[in-house]
């Protein structure tokens, strides 16, 4: 899915919240600054230098988008601060413009920096540098997926439990549906069904489509942990629902039966935060981590912040996975015992 930074917060900040990204960004960009309180700072100056404008459109940048500017990093430095930076100024040797009499000084750390290439329409190095930070984040995403982001939700620590608990309720629920609603070849696909939409507003057709994966991929394999959670919660609370209401009425119950039945659990409002967590997660890691735009969830799009990248994306995560591919028998017998 082409995107536009200039336009995008959500894309802008996504990126910025990608501390392994913004770590290669910094490597391969060349950008020079000061190295003060642990991190890189430019000045106005110098980022009107390096973007080839002047200095009054960085200006205007800055009074325009101040608030995201300053949550990224901008500062405006006065006070013992200020002093701080003057003097690493100082020692660091290089030919750095500060005014030795002013009481106030705006830098960028590297974050901002970036946030504010991300803004500025006018300049060809500010075009050049989006372009590197969107290779990046892709060349990242693809090394640390092997080059599919289908199964990028099984680096989570979580997954592995989620997914055998699941498997438990799971078959709780078919043999619910199995023995106590009217026998028809569709029942399990159609009630699964059900369970999805309310959950997270699509058929398992749908969500497999938007995700592009293939007809033999199971859907359940690509779910993060906390809707695998959701399911469960809902095919293990349903399986007894149905069971009670056959014993209550005394014969097989129909499709309009458990169909109004399920309206009523899925009414309930425990659901409520639940659910809401759960697209939250799903709509925006997929867009982040998959590049996959949930039309139906759209509302529920955020920005992941950095525990999120840390999750999928760092040391954690490549551990895990080796320990998965390193234990792919094992987690299969747990499973099948479940």
């Amino acid at each position: 899915m082409a995107k536009d930074l200039t336009t995008s917060q959500l894309d802008r900040q996504n990126i910025l919240n990608n501390e392994l990204a913004i770590e290669e960004v910094q490597e391969k960009s060349g950008v020079e600054g000061i190295e003060w309180d642990g991190k890189l700072y430019v000045t106005r100056e110098m980022t009107a230098e390096f973007f080839q404008v002047d200095i009054r459109t960085i200006s205007r940048y800055i009074e325009q988008n101040n608030e995201e500017l300053t949550r990224n990093g901008y500062v405006v430095l006065k006070g013992k601060k200020l002093k701080e930076f003057i003097a690493a100024v100082h020692s660091s040797g290089k030919d750095i413009y500060v005014p030795t009499k002013t009481t106030v000084l705006g830098v960028f750390d590297f974050r901002a920096f970036l946030n504010l290439a991300m803004l500025i329409s006018e300049s060809d190095r500010a075009r050049a540098l989006r372009q590197m930070m969107l290779d990046v984040v892709i060349d990242l995403i693809n090394r640390k997926t092997g080059g599919g982001t289908k199964y990028i939700n099984q680096r989570d620590k979580d997954f592995v439990f989620a997914q055998i608990q699941e498997d438990n309720y799971r078959r709780q629920f078919t043999d619910a549906l199995k023995k106590y609603v009217v026998d028809n070849r569709y029942k399990y696909a159609h009630f699964t069904d059900l369970i999805y939409v309310s959950i997270f507003r699509e058929k398992a057709a749908e969500y497999k489509k938007i995700l592009d994966l293939k007809a033999n991929d199971k859907v359940r394999d690509t779910f993060y942990s906390e809707i695998l959670d959701i399911i469960a919660a809902y095919e293990s609370g349903l399986a007894e629902a149905i069971e009670k209401e056959y014993e209550r009425l005394g014969h097989i119950l129909s499709f309009e039966e458990v169909e109004a039945l399920f309206k009523t659990f899925e009414e309930m409002a425990l659901w409520k935060p639940l659910i809401q967590r759960g697209r939250v997660k799903m709509a925006s890691r997929d867009m982040a981590l998959r590049d996959a735009f949930h039309y139906q969830l759209a509302e529920y799009i955020k920005p992941l912040d950095q525990e999120e990248y840390q999750k999928f994306l760092g040391a954690t995560g490549d551990e895990l996975e080796r320990l998965m591919d390193e234990n792919k028998e094992v987690l299969k017998r747990l499973k099948e015992r479940g």
